[in-house]
């Protein structure tokens, strides 16, 4: 929330500068900042709305809600970002005149106030995807401010206008480039991707290795979220077993799958030539 505060001060006071001085680069941050702050403020209420307990509607909790709010953070920011170059491709057509040094006075308190902001999320930012697409705004405006203020002086001292267009270009660009990440990597949690660091094949060799199973298939991995990994598979033992006996496989085969593998939800569905299909994955469901 101080977060999301300092970031909607940075937008009103870059914003009036950025008219008075008439410095593209200065509105631009300021129209940055105001989608950084909602999207920071969208990313506090999502991590709240996370912790509220599963029910008998949301049988999964809303831990993806968090997801679902990165993903819309980073598409804001990319589209953002768009807008930015064109504004700036104008810019280089049609230069106009700037008041530099008012422009590197507002971009100076613009990276006082960005860079508490980012050492305020730092320590959670590999916790959290929705934290880490408030931070790599937040990272973003950080680059820009910097950017303006070397934009500033350099028009106030040597009149190169197309400097603020230039920079604009170059931080636009290179927030787009980081966000696409977590873009992409929302998506595949959405769609259920199996996670990167999950080797289906290794999970099948390791569980087959086990004295009495015969075989695992039907194998689903997903991630719930940025930090909870799922799996529901099919287990076919050689023999007709005992319940008790069942149980002490299905403990073993989830001691292997959490403490190799960093799974932490496991279904498993035992059976005695349980199903005519024994292929890893199910073709159709």
């Amino acid at each position: 929330m101080w977060v999301t505060l300092l970031n909607f001060s940075i937008t009103l006071v870059q914003f009036i500068g950025g008219v008075v001085s008439n410095s593209l680069s200065l509105v631009s941050d300021a129209t940055h900042n105001l989608g950084d702050s909602t999207a920071i403020l969208i990313a506090f209420v999502a991590g709240k709305i996370s912790h509220k307990k599963a029910n008998e509607r949301f049988t999964f909790g809303y831990k993806r809600v968090e997801i679902l709010a990165a993903l819309f953070n980073a598409i804001v920011l990319i589209t953002i970002c768009l807008f930015l170059l064109v504004e700036a491709y104008k810019r280089f057509i049609q230069p106009e005149a700037i008041h530099g040094r008012l422009m590197m006075l507002i971009a100076s308190f613009g990276l006082l106030a960005n860079l508490i902001s980012v050492l305020l999320l730092n320590k959670d930012k590999e916790e959290n995807l929705n934290v880490k697409a408030a931070y790599l705004h937040l990272l973003g405006d950080t680059l820009s401010s910097v950017a303006v203020i070397i934009g500033g002086l350099a028009i106030w001292l040597y009149d190169i206008y197309w400097f603020d267009p230039l920079i604009t270009i170059l931080v636009s660009i290179y927030i787009i480039i980081h966000t696409w990440g977590i873009v992409k990597e929302t998506i595949d949690i959405l769609m259920q991707v199996t996670p990167q660091e999950i080797n289906l094949e290794e999970i099948k060799a390791k569980v087959e290795l086990l004295d009495g199973i015969d075989n695992i298939h039907h194998v689903h991995v997903w991630k719930l979220s940025d930090t909870q990994t799922h799996l529901e598979a099919h287990l076919n033992m050689k023999n007709n077993i005992d319940m008790l006996t069942m149980m002490s496989f299905k403990e073993k085969v989830e001691r292997i799958l959490h403490e190799e593998f960093g799974i932490q939800h496991i279904t498993l569905q035992i059976g005695y030539n349980c199903c005519k299909g024994k292929s890893m994955l199910i073709d159709s469901i």
